[in-house]
């Protein structure tokens, strides 16, 4: 009579077998080339056009070096303006997003009517860029930090909404469900069950918005819409791309900084 354990279905030697491999990532490699090539395709580059023009292009980048470090003077007061249009911005447009962000998820929105308006709403707001923003609040509020203000307010309202609903569809439940089977109300719940687990992204996402305002000011000036990118487009106007060169290089200091500030903090917050 033979002794040990019988054999297991699917296990040789002892050892399990080995799991197929998964055809998704071939099937995604391929649409991705699919996809880039058809991309590429329509595109159609001009290359003689590219290969006639490649030495302008090396030519107008020499002329950004070095930076013209006398303008930084003329500089202080638009990059200060571009930093207290980032702060406004990100303040007020990661409150508003706060909320909206919980109605947006299934797992905080009170109902799923609520849930879809909220969704349809936040889609139409960042479906807008936010350069249309500040051309349609320049034109109602004539030039200046204002009109960019609220064009990056939002656009921080679509972007901070829309990752942080997404984090909330992924928190324990757990904590959800006993703070209503002990009789909170909605938002007793949200606050003390979700908010807690949240609040670390939340706080990260609020640090990215803020480095995405100090360099998207630099493009809303385009327009008139005050900070840093107005002094930006006079230089490049006028060819002086050594003094954009000495703004360019301001802006890279402040996100660096900004970087650095938002990996402390969230290394503390976890």
């Amino acid at each position: 009579m033979s002794s040990g354990t019988p054999p297991v279905r699917g296990v040789t030697g002892g050892r399990p077998a080995r799991p197929r491999p998964s055809p998704v990532v071939p099937l995604a490699l391929v649409l991705l080339a699919a996809g880039s090539a058809w991309a590429f395709i329509g595109i159609a580059p001009d290359w003689q056009r590219v290969a006639r023009n490649i030495n302008q292009i090396g030519k107008i980048i020499s002329e950004f070096w070095p930076p013209d470090f006398a303008f930084f003077g003329e500089t202080v007061d638009p990059v200060i303006q571009t930093i207290q249009m980032a702060i406004l911005a990100t303040a007020i447009g990661c409150l508003v997003a706060l909320p909206i962000a919980f109605l947006a998820s299934r797992v905080t929105a009170p109902s799923s009517t609520v849930y879809w308006t909220d969704r349809t709403i936040l889609s139409v707001v960042r479906s807008i860029p936010d350069i249309l923003y500040a051309l349609i609040f320049v034109a109602a509020l004539s030039i200046g930090p204002l009109p960019g203000i609220l064009a990056l307010i939002f656009f921080n309202i679509g972007v901070v909404a829309k990752l942080l609903s997404e984090t909330v569809d992924g928190v324990d439940t757990g904590p959800v469900e006993a703070a209503r089977a002990s009789g909170a109300s909605h938002w007793q719940m949200v606050s003390s069950s979700v908010l807690p687990q949240v609040l670390p992204n939340y706080v990260a996402y609020a640090l990215y918005t803020f480095e995405l305002n100090i360099r998207a000011s630099a493009v809303l000036g385009f327009v008139g819409a005050g900070g840093a990118g107005l002094i930006l487009d006079t230089q490049r106007k006028y060819f002086h791309y050594d003094r954009v060169a000495m703004i360019v290089l301001e802006l890279f200091v402040l996100v660096v900084v900004i970087e650095f500030i938002s990996f402390r903090l969230r290394r503390r917050l976890t």
